[in-house]
């Protein structure tokens, strides 16, 4: 496979995975913010999502209706919904002959969805949980029309490579907008609704009801989402997804490429593996969120190297 045509699909999928847990987070502070309209802040999710200056964050971060505007249509918001859905059209667009044409269709459809008029009259008037589900809709068809009608081949390997190496960050930055604040520590976070939201934002609420019996506790809730290897979002599954198929792009004409990617894949799969909520507890979340990010980083440049021709 050309290497630009597998560069376009690993970020097409990378920038639709990033779209959905966009779109995931904001439900979730949006549902936080309704409990308590008057202490809750939008700060610590605009930190980690997107580049205004602390005076504009200070100016935005009460106003819900304005957060939502600007993080899913505002066209100068390179974080925006909107930016990430033409992004990834964009790279579709490039290679509409690796992709079968229900998948081409399911991304112009929400293209055309983000750019319709009607959805910031949506978000400014109605309820932004309704606005909010219909466009993570629109996710979900992606997901199920590639993995329904995608060819079996290198192609969808480096989707699937883009997609969840994506849901790796994006699943450590739901975890670090409640720990942004490196004082912020597990045994120190008793929020019972706000991890509720996150599982619920993430699908995971009724699978971790089944695992725990005694609450909601800060503890459980980052054993579920960075360790579980049966839930869907966990750091542990994607990377044990991530490390699926890129062993299967293994051959002959990239051999050093391969092994280089592969004992860094290797490395933050065992390094998860084989850490606990008392391990990550006593490294304090934050570093060790950031470590993960700057492993994901790591293996993101070698893909570059070896495998997108980039220098």
């Amino acid at each position: 496979m050309l290497s630009r045509v597998a560069d376009s699909l690993y970020w097409m999928s990378r920038y639709m995975e990033r779209t959905d847990s966009i779109l995931r987070i904001l439900i979730m502070n949006h549902q936080s913010s309704q409990d308590n309209p008057e202490e809750f802040s939008w700060r610590p999710m605009l930190k980690i999502f997107s580049d205004l200056e602390e005076e504009a964050i200070t100016a935005m971060e009460k106003n819900g209706r304005q957060v939502l505007h600007y993080m899913v249509i505002d066209r100068e918001n390179p974080s925006s919904v909107f930016n990430m859905v033409v992004h990834s059209r964009e790279n579709a667009r490039a290679v509409q002959d690796n992709i079968t044409k229900e998948l081409w269709q399911s991304l112009n459809e929400f293209y055309h969805c983000v750019r319709d008029s009607q959805l910031e009259s949506s978000l400014r008037t109605e309820d932004p949980i309704t606005v909010l589900d219909s466009l993570i809709r629109q996710c979900m068809v992606f997901y199920g029309v590639s993995d329904s009608t995608m060819f079996r081949g290198e192609g969808l390997c480096f989707m699937n490579l883009g997609k969840y190496l994506e849901r790796v960050v994006q699943t450590a930055s739901i975890l670090e907008v409640k720990f942004k604040d490196k004082e912020s520590e597990i045994e120190m976070t008793s929020d019972t609704t706000y991890w509720k939201y996150l599982l619920m934002s993430i699908s995971g609420y009724a699978l971790y009801l089944k695992r725990y019996r005694s609450g909601f506790e800060a503890r459980n809730v980052v054993d579920q989402v960075l360790f579980n290897v049966d839930f869907p979002h966990s750091v542990l599954y994607s990377l044990n997804q991530v490390h699926r198929h890129f062993g299967r792009l293994k051959s002959d004409h990239n051999v050093e490429g391969h092994a280089r990617i592969d004992n860094l894949i290797g490395k933050i799969r065992s390094k998860v593996q084989y850490s606990d909520v008392a391990s990550v507890s006593r490294t304090g979340m934050h570093n060790y969120l950031t470590e993960i990010n700057g492993d994901i980083n790591d293996i993101g440049s070698a893909l570059n190297q070896y495998y997108f021709a980039y220098s």
